[in-house]
């Protein structure tokens, strides 16, 4: 029996020739496996660099409200800051208003340890209370009065 000489088509020849049946695809299966591990690498760094960007963007959001916080603080300090030449000056003209011995024999009388007169106490009264405080106030002069003048 003799041999034919006619030729096979290359699709079979290569397949019967290199001994393996798969044998391309078997040299691209490294590569492919190792782009495909790459991949889940990368993969695996995004989420992971989400997962950061989530953490840094909450505490942005968290410094974004304690800035507020202190922007308002600041604020209110500025307020108060500017408030204390009122302050100082209602302190001046309460120690101007102190009361001075009329003659050389109160002045005498007094102890020593009083030569050094106080201001007026300055008291802050909340305005909610005001009424209330303010017919407190009369009653309390009226009273005062009266018993100055029974004397």
């Amino acid at each position: 029996m003799a041999f034919s000489s006619r030729t096979l088509p290359s699709h079979l020849r290569q397949g019967s020739t290199s001994g393996n049946p798969g044998g391309q695809s078997t040299g691209q299966s490294p590569a492919l496996l190792a782009r495909v591990n790459e991949k889940k690498a990368e993969l695996e760094n995004l989420k992971e660099l989400r997962d950061l960007s989530a953490a840094v963007a909450n505490q942005m959001e968290a410094l974004e409200q304690k800035l507020a916080t202190l922007s308002d603080g600041t604020e209110a300090i500025a307020t108060v800051v500017g408030n204390w030449h009122n302050v100082l000056r209602a302190i001046n003209m309460a120690s101007a208003k102190l009361p001075s011995p009329r003659n050389a024999d109160e002045a005498a009388t007094t102890p020593q340890e009083d030569t050094m007169p106080l201001p007026q106490t300055l008291v802050r009264i909340p305005t909610e209370h005001a009424p209330a405080l303010q017919a407190q106030t009369e009653a309390a002069m009226e009273n005062e009065h009266n018993s100055s003048s029974v004397s």
